[in-house]
């Protein structure tokens, strides 16, 4: 698989990651069967991936520990992102938003045990703490690259002046923020700007939650627990139209004989070098699909098409407010 450069730190990985959460939080069969998501977590070694996304509110923590053991002695092989901030330590492990410099030490020791490692390669603020200056977060972040406990820096789903901001501590190594064929928001100015000050960005839910595979037709496809089931673009009249997004995509992808899943990362991939995807998945079959989007080339008319795609209905999440602040 190819490989990219996230930042001017120079972080290479492959230019399709996995994003691990579905195999044990939020989505239908999560946790239901660890041995599948091991398996899925090797055989992405075997296909190239380098690049290996978690969380410690994924589970909460069930998530790391599944990485950590899925990885055991090939660890060195791999660049390992994880975050932090959705879980106040300080204030009993509760949920809730904490970039606090104490929060960050304290998240930063349970993720390394959890991960068996002692360090971590890319280390995100989940979401940005109002209540907390970017700067003490920063700074508590920097302490952690001097002391080797962290090597890069990153943020999920921050503004641009926060980015701002924060890059202007330290170097912030990579941005994360949602980004699809049906989530195009970023075009507008997080990812000017991170371009601008050379940082690097990983879109999450490349695939629109699953979407844009084109297996969802129905909300009773999902289990009662599946955080789908409360998104605004999963709903009712949302749905029935988004549905029209999946069918543009499907026609780009029955001209190249690939699958719309396919032709959505493609399409991803094509929009710059530091772009790299993270779609997610617990199953073998999937994965190897996803992959096989590494060498899917488009042209220029399958590009324009699908720049061409319908607009989504529905906000990206039922709140908000955490996003883009």
């Amino acid at each position: 698989m190819k490989h990219v450069t996230l930042g001017t730190a120079g972080l290479e990985v492959s230019r399709l990651g996995l994003g691990c959460m579905g195999m044990s939080a939020f989505y239908t069969g999560s946790g239901a069967n660890e041995s599948e998501s091991i398996a899925t977590i090797h055989r992405a070694l075997d296909l190239g991936v380098t690049f290996f996304d978690t969380a410690e509110m994924y589970g909460p923590y069930a998530n790391e520990e599944l990485l950590g053991r899925a990885l055991g002695s090939r660890r060195s092989e791999v660049v390992v992102a994880t975050k932090f901030g959705t879980i106040s330590h300080r204030a009993g492990d509760t949920p809730g938003l904490d970039g606090s410099a104490e929060n960050v030490r304290l998240s930063v020791e349970g993720s390394l045990k959890r991960l068996n490692t002692d360090y971590i390669d890319l280390y995100y603020q989940h979401r940005m703490d109002p209540d907390t200056p970017i700067e003490e977060t920063m700074g508590a972040l920097a302490e952690l690259v001097q002391e080797g406990k962290i090597r890069h820096i990153g943020l999920s789903e921050a503004a641009p002046a926060t980015i701002r901001r924060a890059h202007a501590v330290h170097p912030v190594t990579a941005l994360q923020t949602e980004y699809s064929l049906w989530s195009r928001d970023p075009e507008q100015e997080i990812l000017p700007t991170v371009r601008e000050l050379g940082i690097g960005f990983v879109p999450y839910s490349p695939l629109g939650r699953g979407f844009l595979t084109g297996t969802i037709r129905s909300i009773e496809q999902l289990d009662e627990d599946d955080f789908r089931r409360n998104n605004p673009r999963f709903a009712g009249e949302n749905l029935q139209h988004n549905i029209g997004i999946v069918e543009q995509v499907d026609a780009v992808a029955a001209e190249l004989g690939a699958k719309p899943g396919q032709v959505a990362l493609a399409w991803l991939l094509a929009q710059g070098d530091d772009i790299a995807p993270i779609p997610g998945t617990k199953r073998v079959s999937y994965l190897e699909e996803n992959a096989a989007a590494d060498a899917l080339e488009l042209t220029d008319e399958h590009l324009a098409a699908l720049d061409q795609v319908a607009a989504p209905a529905g906000d990206r999440y039922e709140d908000m407010s955490t996003i883009n602040r």
